[in-house]
């Protein structure tokens, strides 16, 4: 059964028997997603299909209730919004470790009806999005943080904290959904060559010197302070939300990568050498 977005008392767990995501609203027009699947929010088909898609209905209706209210009211102070995505808050080692690789592999249609859609979903949102990046992201983990507008990350200097595509050094090929969003997000050739060719683990000093991140938090104080530099993020461009036309311009902004991640990755051939290249991926 699908939830109902009309009206949510927060916070809000998903899914319903055992969650892994929780949803908060700690202040108008300000929503968290908390990705908890694990210590390490891996990005599992349950997690996207059946917590992650429906919180961003859940947060996308309240907002545009909120929005169409203002309008009517006349009110020049409604219609406010942003949304920050976090992993799991009493950690500070992982924002998300990527794909479950052994659930994903023997499902083809994944990219093409989970994957894909969320990274689209949120790569026109039609509120301003922020990643908290408190800790690792890997992979798909890092993926997800691209797909958002803004990225807070914790600075790395009490406990490491890296960006990383590892999928070379595992042997996994890259959807194409990845390509889109890489070089949608990342400007400068040399650095898409260091994140999908080699592998680079990115330290938040070298994200930070690149532009794959805004701002970086000091390591002590944990995702605590990622989280209120992310707030801090939030009220300073959820103002941009009340004109309605945030989604539609980054819908035109991104419109190559949104065309290209709309296609099956399936149908992306690869000149593999045998059979058993990436069955020990991680992606």
């Amino acid at each position: 059964m699908e939830p109902d977005t009309s009206t949510q008392a927060y916070p809000l767990s998903l899914p319903g028997t055992d969650p892994i995501l929780t949803i908060t609203y700690p202040r108008q027009g300000l929503w968290i997603i908390e990705l908890h699947n694990g210590d390490d929010s891996r990005l599992t088909k349950r997690l996207i299909d059946e917590a992650f898609r429906p919180a961003l209905d859940i947060v996308e209706n309240h907002w545009a209730k909120d929005w169409k209210a203002a309008n009517v009211s006349e009110d020049k102070e409604g219609g406010k919004g942003a949304l920050i995505i976090v992993g799991k808050r009493n950690q500070d080692k992982f924002f998300s470790n990527g794909f479950d690789y052994e659930s994903v592999k023997g499902n083809p249609a994944f990219f093409t009806y989970t994957a894909n859609p969320l990274l689209s979903r949120l790569l026109s949102f039609p509120i301003p999005t922020i990643a908290a990046i408190n800790g690792h992201a890997f992979a798909a983990g890092m993926m997800l943080a691209l797909a958002c507008d803004y990225r807070v990350m914790i600075d790395g200097s009490k406990r490491r904290a890296w960006l990383s595509m590892n999928e070379i050094h595992f042997g996994a090929p890259w959807p194409l959904s990845f390509s889109a969003l890489l070089r949608a997000k990342v400007a400068l050739p040399a650095t898409r060559r260091s994140v999908a060719l080699e592998g680079h683990r990115f330290t938040p000093a070298e994200a930070l010197d690149v532009h794959m991140i805004d701002h970086a938090v000091p390591g002590a104080e944990g995702t605590k302070g990622v989280l209120s530099k992310a707030e801090e993020v939030a009220v300073q461009v959820s103002g941009l939300a009340k004109g309605g036309v945030w989604g539609a311009i980054k819908t035109y902004l991104y419109h190559e990568a949104l065309e290209t991640i709309s296609l099956d990755a399936q149908s992306h051939s690869l000149p593999l050498p045998h059979d058993s290249i990436g069955t020990k991926s991680k992606l």
